[in-house]
């Protein structure tokens, strides 16, 4: 899927992918074919070796303005004439037609940028409402303009929070916090989000980009994409376990592998006192943990 009708993609010299929400008469709102363009981009499109890292940011002056509700039957794509059990849905999630039909497309997009073995920061631009805010959960890093609000509102839409959002806000903000944003479904400004820790920082519009770009490439210039994305899984995964014996365990198969890979190159040049040339590509991890 290279033409794109609701984002836009591009790659700079450095690796540095820019995805950008792409609908700017409707203030990005969100659609089953924005959900399926975003689920592919970061399962296809950012899976090239020659991406290190996506900035996700909006056209125009929003974000995302959540769901576009104008849409006709169910505005979240979903079939109506399913009713499945639990027992039945949790078997056959992955199979037609629970696949298209009962499975959230948010949380699908959220999986697919959970699973991406690299950086992915968010810029949030402007109004970023329901899966406007929840879709930049599963991102590592989100940077705000003083313009940005954030909208927890799905109690008032009497819906539960989507996009695996009960999973990643907690891990973000604390329980406490994420109960209370649910509960009360406010839309918080840029400097709340700051004091909730939801945001990292707080930038005028004209600087958001810039400062996003600067800490993609903190990232990853220099850096062995190997080393990142094992990383990112070790601390994705150990922050879930219940005893550090099993973060330990990955750790050190990581350790082990990346030592005989990328971290010879590294020491190398450390010694030498040279920039590396680290060779290993994200595409190409070893396995360090029995479900990888």
């Amino acid at each position: 899927m290279s033409d794109f009708e609701t984002i836009a993609w591009t790659v700079d010299a450095d690796g540095i992918a820019t995805l950008t929400l792409n609908r700017p008469d409707r203030l990005n709102s969100f659609t089953v074919t924005m959900a399926r363009e975003l689920e592919h981009a970061f399962r296809h499109e950012a899976l090239d070796d020659d991406v290190r890292a996506v900035v996700v940011t909006g056209s125009g002056r929003a974000f995302c303005a959540g769901m576009d509700l104008s849409a006709e039957g169910n505005v979240f794509g979903l079939d109506e004439s399913l009713l499945p059990t639990p027992e039945h849905f949790w078997e056959h999630y992955a199979d037609e037609p629970l696949h298209d039909g009962v499975r959230d497309t948010g949380g699908r997009v959220t999986l697919a940028i959970h699973d991406l073995p690299k950086p992915v920061i968010a810029a949030v631009n402007g109004p970023a409402i329901g899966i406007g805010t929840t879709m930049t959960l599963a991102m590592d890093v989100r940077l705000a303009s003083t313009t940005a609000r954030f909208g927890l509102v799905f109690g008032k839409l009497g819906i539960v929070p989507e996009a695996a959002s009960t999973w990643f806000l907690p891990r973000i903000v604390g329980l406490a916090q994420a109960l209370e944003w649910m509960y009360a479904a406010p839309v918080l400004t840029a400097d709340e989000a700051l004091a909730g820790r939801l945001v990292r920082s707080v930038h005028e519009a004209e600087d958001l980009l810039p400062a996003a770009y600067e800490l993609a490439r903190s990232f990853v210039v220099g850096k062995s994409p190997v080393a990142l994305a094992l990383t990112r899984k070790l601390l994705y995964r150990n922050v879930g376990v219940e005893h550090p014996l099993q973060a330990h365990l990955a750790d050190s198969l990581g350790m082990y592998y990346t030592s005989i890979g990328d971290g010879r190159e590294g020491v190398a040049a450390f010694l030498e006192k040279r920039a590396p040339h680290f060779n290993g590509r994200a595409s190409d991890l070893p396995r360090i943990t029995p479900e990888q």
